[in-house]
């Protein structure tokens, strides 16, 4: 089998093993829905006490477009890598995946290619036309949804270079789940899936231009909203541009660090 097809075997296998936690799925589902419900009512709290319709160049209507979106591409991006990567180490499966000719970090991606494939059509195409139909048609359809598209593949590959760095950290310590936590509230926070970065003040979002954060979830909103110059190429250039910039310098730090952190695993005390 050439590569090509190893590559799409581990496709199809992610595909099958997401299909197979349906009920995993279905909890996964019921808990975005209490989490939607907690975000609007906080958010029209947040409106009714600014006396205003429209704070930060958004109305309320804008905001929970952004934020009910933002949701759906979490749950679609969302990986398990740092926990994965611990588990293999406490039961030494690690080596059996770094004994095999294809690369871990490869491999990796290409394992949860099928997990994002499902969960793209069983979370994210969904709560899109759900917003769709709530809101008459609110969201902009055309060549924007292309570029959506592509923006989120990029985005996927950000996120999974930004795992991918933080991962080895488990090779130091067994204290995975702090780390994880800490990860992610930070992604989440300066991404702006929890809060919109319209709302930051105005020097941290200058900050938050120059990190890799925001290439996973604001560029493929505004993309697909037609916010912030993207209904011009030279808008659409500019964000794709930090996103394969931003793949590219996390691809790199996070190969050398696995490189450097590879070389102290222990496994069961060998």
């Amino acid at each position: 089998m050439n590569k090509t097809g190893r590559l799409a075997a581990l496709t199809r296998a992610g595909v099958v093993e997401s299909l197979q936690f349906r009920l995993g799925t279905a909890a996964t589902l019921f808990g975005n829905l209490i989490y939607l419900a907690l975000v609007y009512f906080l958010w029209k709290a947040i409106y009714a006490s600014s006396g205003t319709d429209v704070v930060n160049g958004m109305t309320f209507h804008d905001a929970m477009i952004y934020l009910i979106l933002a949701t759906a591409i979490f749950n679609f991006l969302e990986m398990f890598i740092l926990w994965d990567m611990s588990r293999s180490i406490q039961s030494g499966e690690i080596i059996m995946h770094l004994l095999k000719p294809m690369k871990y970090r490869t491999y990796m991606f290409w394992s949860y290619s099928g997990s994002h494939v499902v969960l793209f059509f069983l979370t994210f195409l969904p709560t899109f036309f759900v917003v769709m139909i709530v809101t008459k048609g609110a969201i902009p359809l055309g060549l924007n949804l292309v570029w959506f598209v592509i923006s989120l593949v990029l985005a996927l590959i950000v996120n999974f270079n930004l795992e991918m760095l933080v991962a080895p950290i488990c090779l130091y310590t067994e204290s995975t789940w702090g780390v994880n936590i800490v990860k992610e509230t930070i992604v989440l926070l300066l991404s702006g899936a929890t809060i919109p970065l319209a709302f930051f003040p105005e020097g941290l979002r200058k900050a938050v231009e120059y990190m890799p954060f925001r290439a996973v979830y604001d560029i493929p909103l505004t993309i697909l909203l037609k916010k912030n110059g993207t209904d011009s190429y030279e808008g659409l250039l500019e964000k794709f541009g930090v996103q394969i910039i931003w793949g590219i310098v996390l691809c790199i730090l996070g190969n050398l660090f696995w490189n450097h952190a590879v070389k102290r695993i222990t496994v069961n005390g060998g």
